[in-house]
């Protein structure tokens, strides 16, 4: 059964692109910067990941909501997107552990969505065009009113956005008797990340994205870890000057995702706005120094330069993306120093990758 909703709906790109669909979600207008990310599953875990803080999701695949949603997998405290589109909505789910439906669940957190529309051929024009705002309408067909507040839409190139996703106060998560100590730089961390490492017998403090570098190393941590986060790494000053304190330390440093970014520009390395992005968990990466494959769980529309990385005597690439030759890891020569661009947490997405905790613990026992 799909969404039988006759409530209009209307989506229009920067672009001039418009398409007509079906009202699903919360009814209201929403809009930001369009990305589509190709996972067949996670569509809850896709939505509460502070990545997309901002962001207007395409789901590709075909038929969304049939699982319903369940507490227990949000990967923050509540979605963090700013609307979504679906080709077929279901109102109804299957899953009996479920806590409710996706409708119910979009309705309740205030997320504005549009079903019905085609979405391959959407898909195919963010692919062509690339990266752009979009704005999402159940309650008004007015076009020149929806195209003024598209225009007047933030770019995110040049966003600084942690700040607005991060912890507010620290937090500690795990067992306090713990082997390990890890300050982790919030930068709009995923729960699975902290549910990692505590597992591998970490306590973790979860300090907010602008706590200075003399507080974290109060904490008298044995590693650092900077998570995944939205927006433009470069307009953030504050955490670039924190990595190089971390990095100065001697201490072990693990990035993933923005963090990886941050740990690039800390040394010495640039990053770029991509043209759509990577977000699926299907990315096939080749780790270099190994010559092994492995699946990845990715979700990012920046980059690491490549050209940089090659004249710099101090950053290693461990890791390559496949499908482009994208920098997707890189370590620092002579320090305990390394960060990938995709998700080893993986979750959604296969556990090829988890073993990037494990070379963590590694470094801190040594």
């Amino acid at each position: 059964m799909t969404y039988t909703s006759n409530n209009k709906a209307v989506l229009m790109l920067e672009d001039g692109l418009i398409f007509e669909g079906k009202s699903i979600g919360f009814s209201g207008t929403a809009g930001g910067e369009i990305c589509f990310n190709t996972g067949m599953t996670g569509y809850q875990e896709i939505y509460t990941d502070p990545s997309y803080f901002g962001q207007v999701i395409v789901n590709t695949t075909s038929h969304i909501g049939n699982y319903g949603c369940r507490d227990e997998e949000q990967e923050s405290s509540r979605p963090q997107i700013s609307g979504i589109v679906v080709n077929n909505f279901s109102p109804i789910f299957s899953r009996r552990t479920a806590d409710s439906s996706l409708q119910e669940y979009l309705e309740k957190n205030r997320i504005v969505g549009i079903s019905h529309i085609d979405t391959r051929k959407l898909v195919t024009h963010i692919r062509s065009k690339g990266a752009m705002n979009v704005i999402i309408s159940s309650d008004t067909e007015d076009m020149e009113a929806l195209k003024k507040k598209l225009e007047d839409l933030p770019d995110m190139d040049g966003l600084e956005l942690s700040s607005i996703v991060s912890a507010k106060e620290p937090y500690a998560f795990g067992e306090e008797s713990a082997k390990y100590r890890v300050a982790v730089l919030d930068l709009g961390t995923k729960r699975n990340i902290l549910k990692n490492l505590s597992s591998r017998d970490c306590y973790c403090k979860v300090f907010p994205a602008k706590t200075p570098f003399e507080e974290l190393m109060k904490w008298n941590p044995d590693g650092f870890f900077l998570s995944n986060g939205p927006g433009d790494p470069a307009a953030m000053d504050y955490a670039i000057e924190t990595a190089k304190s971390m990095i100065d330390s001697g201490k072990p440093v693990f990035g993933i995702c923005l963090g990886h970014q941050i740990i690039a520009l800390a040394s010495g390395v640039s990053t770029f706005k991509m043209h759509h992005g990577h977000r699926g968990i299907n990315h096939p990466i080749k780790n270099l120094e190994t010559g092994l494959c492995e699946v990845t769980s990715q979700n990012h529309g920046f980059c690491v330069s490549k050209e940089d990385i090659e004249g710099n005597d101090n950053v290693i690439i461990t890791h390559m993306n496949l499908n482009d030759n994208t920098v997707a890891g890189i370590k620092i020569k002579d320090k305990k120093v390394f960060s990938v661009q995709y998700h080893p947490e993986s979750s959604p997405g296969p556990h090829d990758s988890r073993y990037l905790f494990d070379n963590f613990i590694q470094l801190m026992s040594n």
